[in-house]
C-alpha cells in the first residue's frame, strides 16, 4: 500500500527528531506539526498498523526498517528540492524549504534525479 502525503510528511518528522532529539513522542509531533495530540494518535495508529513505526510501552515511537527507509527517501527529496531551489534558482531558503515540503511528494523520480545530479555538480 503507497503511503499518502500526510503519512510521508509524519515520518518525515519523526526522523528529524529522532535525529535532533535521540527520541519522540506524539506529543513532540504534535509540536512540531502544531497539530492536536487527536490527529497524532490517529496517524500513529494507521502508520504502526502499516508497520513503518513501533509504539514502545513508555510512548516513544520508533520508525521500523520500512518506516526509515522511506523517511530517509522523504527528507532526501527535500532537502535537494529545498538545496536546488536556493542554490539554483536564488530563492530564499524560507521559501525553497515551504516549496519542497510540498514538491518533494508529487515529483517524478526521473525529475528527481536530474535536481540531484544538478545541485551535486553545484
Amino acid at each position: 500500500m503507497k503511503i499518502h502525503e500526510s503519512g510521508e510528511n509524519y515520518l518525515e518528522t519523526i526522523l528529524i527528531l529522532q535525529t535532533k532529539n535521540g527520541s519522540v513522542r506524539s506529543i513532540d509531533i504534535a509540536r512540531e506539526l502544531n497539530y492536536t495530540k487527536a490527529s497524532i494518535s490517529r496517524a500513529m495508529s494507521i502508520l504502526k498498523k502499516e508497520e513503518y513505526i513501533i509504539m514502545e510501552s513508555n510512548g516513544n515511537i520508533q520508525l521500523t526498517d520500512k518506516g526509515h527507509s522511506t523517511a530517509e527517501k522523504i527528507y532526501e527529496r527535500h532537502r535537494l528540492i529545498s538545496d536546488f531551489l536556493s542554490k539554483s534558482l536564488g530563492i530564499p531558503k524560507d521559501i525553497a524549504d515551504a516549496d519542497a515540503c510540498r514538491i518533494e511528494h508529487v515529483i517524478s523520480h526521473e525529475t528527481f534525479v536530474k535536481i540531484k545530479e544538478t545541485v551535486e555538480n553545484l
